[in-house]
């Protein structure tokens, strides 16, 4: 079977039935919605993506030793999408995302949801069932009390995430509307704040701020102790103010919270109305696995002769 915006062939649409509702990723074209927001905020009209998608493919055979699937049109899409429909900004957006999966290759390594059953174990990394009240995908990491730091780290964590942003970048709709992140930090630890190091929040903020082909439209932390400030600290030299500005202290104050993703799209655990089951991890990485051969095949792309170098290297030390 055929998706339009999946690189693999699959047999079936990946989905998991949890009760009465039934988990699944949206591979559907736009929505009306989506298709609206896509023209106001991104310039989307089916004259202007046939030329940017030529366009992106001319610049994208000029640039070296990058290897990508250029006759796929959808592929294209999902860069050209969180650039507005500026073919050089993707252009450059796709050399950053690959050469950040060289700079960081043990990070990137064969990553599939397979090789990392622990971090969906663990149950502190969850998406939302449903959407928010922009449509956008919201992400959950729990790192305070939920968050075992001696039995899954914080690589583990990153690796979970870059598997969700992956699905995340294979529907239209939230190619459209991107994405917001809560960090639940309540309960955080001495012991745990210990574990975020300068090299680790480097990484996630590069990531986030150059690599990250998704909109990333708010990061909300929420019920986090003192401490969290020494974790923050950080981070705060190293964010450019577009990422700084998008980052919410919210505390204890669920109001505050509701002002930028609405009560009716949180679940009970935050005062919201959502009646949907919380997806439990296991649940997740049963619907990702589903997706293995799709991570199979978005790893076959990129600088590869960089990436076979690196790939020997680690070889040869063992």
């Amino acid at each position: 079977m055929r998706v339009p915006t999946m690189l693999s062939d699959i047999e079936e649409l990946p989905s998991v039935q949890l009760g009465d509702y039934v988990l699944r990723f949206e591979l559907e074209d736009l929505t009306p919605f989506g298709k609206e927001v896509a023209k106001d905020e991104l310039r989307e009209t089916p004259e202007i993506r046939a030329a940017a998608i030529e366009e992106l493919r001319t610049l994208l055979k000029d640039v070296e030793d990058l290897v990508v699937p250029l006759d796929n049109d959808d592929w294209m899409i999902r860069f050209l999408r969180p650039c507005k429909f500026y073919a050089k900004s993707a252009c450059e957006l796709i050399q950053r995302y690959y050469q950040f999966k060289v700079k960081h290759f043990d990070m990137y390594n064969e990553l599939m949801p397979s090789k990392e059953a622990n971090i969906f174990k663990q149950n502190i990394l969850a998406v939302f069932p449903n959407r928010d009240q922009l449509g956008r995908r919201v992400l959950l990491l729990e790192l305070g009390k939920t968050w075992k730091h001696k039995e899954v780290t914080l690589d583990e964590v990153f690796k979970g995430c870059v598997l969700f942003l992956e699905a995340a970048m294979l529907e239209p709709e939230t190619q459209v509307h991107g994405a917001v992140v809560i960090f639940d930090m309540d309960g955080l630890t001495l012991q745990q704040a210990w574990q975020f190091t300068p090299p680790f929040a480097k990484r996630i903020v590069d990531w986030l701020q150059d690599a990250v082909p998704l909109r990333i439209k708010g990061i909300h932390i929420i019920n986090q102790p003192k401490i969290f400030n020494m974790v923050f600290a950080l981070f705060k030299p190293i964010l450019r103010e577009k990422l700084r500005n998008r980052i919410i202290f919210h505390g204890t104050d669920r109001e505050s919270l509701y002002k930028h993703i609405s009560k009716e799209c949180l679940p009970a655990a935050y005062g919201g109305t959502v009646d949907a089951p919380r997806v439990q991890g296991e649940q997740w990485y049963e619907l990702l696995l589903k997706c293995d051969n799709e991570y199979k095949e978005i790893n076959n792309y990129g600088y590869i002769k960089q990436l076979e170098e690196q790939r020997n290297k680690k070889n040869k030390k063992k």
